[in-house]
């Protein structure tokens, strides 16, 4: 199946609204902002498919205005099922300038013998913030399918001003490679990973969440400070719902951060620009 799904949206009256969408079986949008007095608009990615096919191509378009505020969820786990030639996605996101985009989608579940690949590009104006997480399971555990995926390969590209600033690479193939050697999973079966630009992130940011993370329980993790601002996250754990549960809250704590350096991503303009 070929599904596209295309969102633009812009600055009215100080706040963020849809101003176009379009997309195709199987996907749904749905605005789900509670506050309609917030600058930030709140929208969910639904899908009437229990999950990717075979064949299927999916191509995703996000277009944020100046001073847009865009939260994206998704409607639940994704499924990669069983394949023979194998699926893929392309998301393809640009932000102008002072925009903001947070989006943690669920964790993707891959089915024995499922062939997945998929092309993360976000470019970046001046003052954008964006929050970008991911997170990979081994599998259905208790169908006894731990690592008995084909193929799962995950390219994200992150431009900032038109050059490239993080590429992240990520290839699980456990008919090529022994996941639970030395310099891989090492025992676990779950992975995360976080990544944010933005020049609002206070200066603290890498050992703020050093902090928040030692607490957690039967993971493993390494931050690092990125050469423009922001930082990078990996994780490893054995639990989807944990992992995903700490981006939410790194993201939370981003999002909320009393002591932020000033920026105009948090003081959109009043009057209508589109």
């Amino acid at each position: 199946m070929n599904a596209r799904l295309h969102i633009q949206v812009a600055m009215r009256n100080g706040k963020t609204f849809l101003k176009n969408s379009f997309c195709t079986q199987p996907f749904k949008l749905a605005d789900v902002t509670e506050d309609r007095s917030a600058y930030r608009l709140q929208l969910i990615v639904m899908s009437s498919s229990p999950g990717i096919l075979d064949n299927d191509d999916y191509r995703i378009n996000i277009e944020l205005d100046e001073y847009c505020s865009v939260e994206l969820e998704t409607q639940s786990y994704q499924r990669l099922f069983q394949m023979k030639t194998g699926a893929k996605q392309a998301m393809e996101v640009r932000m102008q300038k002072a925009s903001s985009l947070i989006f943690l989608p669920h964790p993707s579940v891959p089915h024995e013998s499922s062939k997945f690949s998929s092309k993360n590009k976000f470019y970046l104006s001046e003052d954008c913030l964006l929050i970008w997480g991911e997170v990979l399971t081994c599998g259905r555990k208790l169908n006894g399918e731990v690592f008995r995926l084909s193929r799962y390969h995950s390219i994200t590209e992150i431009f900032l001003s038109e050059k490239l600033i993080v590429k992240e690479n990520l290839l699980v193939a456990p008919s090529v490679t022994d996941v639970t050697l030395p310099g891989q999973l090492e025992g676990y079966t779950h992975q995360a990973s976080l990544t944010c630009v933005g020049n609002m992130l206070p200066e603290t940011i890498v050992e703020n969440i050093h902090e928040l993370l030692l607490i957690e329980k039967d993971i493993s993790f390494g931050v690092s400070a990125l050469p423009v601002d922001g930082f990078i996250l990996r994780l490893m754990g054995n639990k989807a719902e944990q992992l995903y549960d700490i981006l939410k809250s790194i993201a939370l704590r981003i999002t909320t951060y009393k002591n932020r350096r000033p920026s105009t991503v948090d003081r959109p303009p009043t009057t209508v620009d589109t």
